[in-house]
C-alpha cells in the first residue's frame, strides 16, 4: 500500500476552536499515524490548531497522513517513559493508539490486542502526573456482551449492554478494562476522561489490504480487483447475512471532538444506526463500481458476532446529534480513494 509523502504546511482556516480550548494549546494525538488519528490531526489543522503533536509507533514513512507543521514523534507507547515524552506540555490527549485490525486480525492476535492495555494505562499515568486537562479514550463496540449479538436482526446496543461483561475475547476485554481505568482515574484523581465506543469506522486513508483491513475497505478492494482483472468474482467471509452498521470518518471526527468537549462522563456509543447485511454492503459497492460480481462464500473464515448496531438515544440526548452520513455516500468516497491507490500500486495479497 502506498503512503502519502509528507504534506507541506499549508495555511489553515480561521481557527474554529472547540469549546473550552484555545487553538494554541498543546493537543496530542496518539495513534496519529493510523487511520482515525491521521484524520483527526488533519481536521484539527483545518480548524486552526497550531500546537499539535502526532505520535505513533510506525516509521513516519508508513503514516497515512503526515504534516510538516506538526510535532511528529515515533514512540512505542507501551513504554511508560514514552508516554511521558508524548504527553509533556499537553492540555488534551486523544488516545487512538492500539494494536488492532479487522475481525481476521483480532481473532488471530488476542494477546497482541490485549497488550494495548499498557498504552492506555501509561498514558493515563502520564496525563495525571503532567497535569493534562482532558483525556479521550477510543473504545469499541467489541466491549458489548456477545449474548446480545446472537441474531442478525439485532436490537441496537445500548451502553448498558456491556454488562454483565462478555466482550470480544482479547480486543474487547482490553477495551472494557481500559474504559474502567479511565473512569477510576477520573473518580480517584480528577483527570477529566471521556470515552467513546466506536462502531466500525471507515473511509479513505486507511488500511485496505495486508490483513488488518475492515469489511468496507476489504470489499471495496475485492470489487476493484474483480473489475480491473475482468474476473467479476469475489470471496466473502461468512454467508453474507451477518449485520453491521458502519460510520464514515467525518461523522467519527465530529463525534470525537464533541464528546471530548462535553460533560458526558460514561462511555457512549459513537456509530451509525444504518444497519446492513454484508451482502447489502457488497450491493452498495457493486453499485458504486458499476459492476455485478459473483460471490463465493467462505464459511470457515472469521465472521464475528451475528449482528451489531448502535443505539444512539444517549448521544442524541446529550449532543442533539448523531452520525448520519449515508453508507452509500461514504462508500463512494472510500471506493474512489482505494481505486486510486490500487492503480498506483498493487495490493498486498
Amino acid at each position: 500500500m502506498l503512503r502519502p509523502a509528507l504534506a507541506a504546511a499549508s495555511p489553515t482556516t480561521q481557527a474554529e476552536s472547540r469549546s473550552g480550548m484555545g487553538s494554541n494549546q498543546k493537543v496530542v494525538i496518539c495513534g496519529a499515524g493510523g487511520f482515525i488519528g491521521g484524520h483527526l490531526i488533519a481536521d484539527l489543522r483545518r480548524k486552526g490548531y497550531t500546537s499539535l503533536r502526532a505520535v505513533d509507533i510506525k516509521p513516519q514513512t508508513e503514516w497515512y497522513q503526515r504534516f510538516a507543521d506538526v510535532d511528529n514523534l515515533v514512540l512505542d507507547l507501551k513504554d511508560k517513559a514514552s508516554c511521558y515524552i508524548a504527553s509533556q506540555g499537553a492540555s488534551q490527549v486523544f488516545n487512538l493508539a492500539a494494536d488492532m485490525g479487522g475481525m481476521g486480525f483480532i481473532e488471530a492476535n488476542r494477546a497482541l490486542c490485549m497488550l494495548s492495555v499498557l498504552i492506555n494505562t501509561h498514558l493515563l499515568e502520564a496525563a495525571r502526573a503532567l497535569g493534562v486537562e482532558r483525556f479521550f479514550y477510543a473504545s469499541s463496540a467489541c466491549v458489548y456482551n456477545a449474548k446480545k449479538q446472537q441474531s442478525a436482526a439485532i436490537v441496537p446496543l445500548r451502553e448498558a449492554d456491556a454488562y454483565p461483561a462478555m466482550p470480544e475475547d482479547g480486543y474487547g476485554w482490553e477495551k472494557l478494562f481500559s474504559e474502567r481505568m479511565c473512569r477510576h482515574f477520573r473518580e480517584d484523581f480528577g483527570l477529566q476522561t471521556r470515552v467513546a465506543r466506536f462502531h466500525n469506522v471507515y473511509g479513505p486513508f486507511g488500511t485496505y489490504d495486508g490483513g488488518r483491513e475492515k469489511a468496507p475497505a476489504a470489499i471495496c478492494r475485492k470489487v476493484i480487483q474483480a473489475k480491473l482483472s475482468g474476473t467479476h468474482e469475489i470471496g466473502v467471509w461468512g454467508d453474507g447475512t451477518r449485520t453491521r452498521s458502519f460510520m464514515y470518518i467525518d461523522d467519527c471526527l465530529k463525534g470525537i471532538q464533541a464528546i471530548m468537549d462535553s460533560d458526558i462522563l460514561e462511555p457512549i456509543n459513537l456509530g451509525s444506526n444504518e444497519l446492513v447485511t454484508i451482502n447489502q454492503l457488497i450491493d452498495i459497492v457493486e453499485d458504486v463500481a458499476g459492476i455485478k460480481v459473483a460471490r463465493t462464500y467462505d464459511l470457515s473464515a472469521p465472521q464475528g458476532v451475528h449482528g451489531r448496531n448502535s443505539d444512539n438515544v444517549k448521544i442524541r440526548k446529550y449532543l442533539g446529534w448523531e452520525p448520519s452520513i449515508p453508507l452509500r455516500d461514504g462508500v463512494a468516497k472510500t471506493y474512489a480513494w482505494i481505486l486510486d491507490q490500487m492503480k498506483r500500486s498493487p495490493p498486498v495479497k
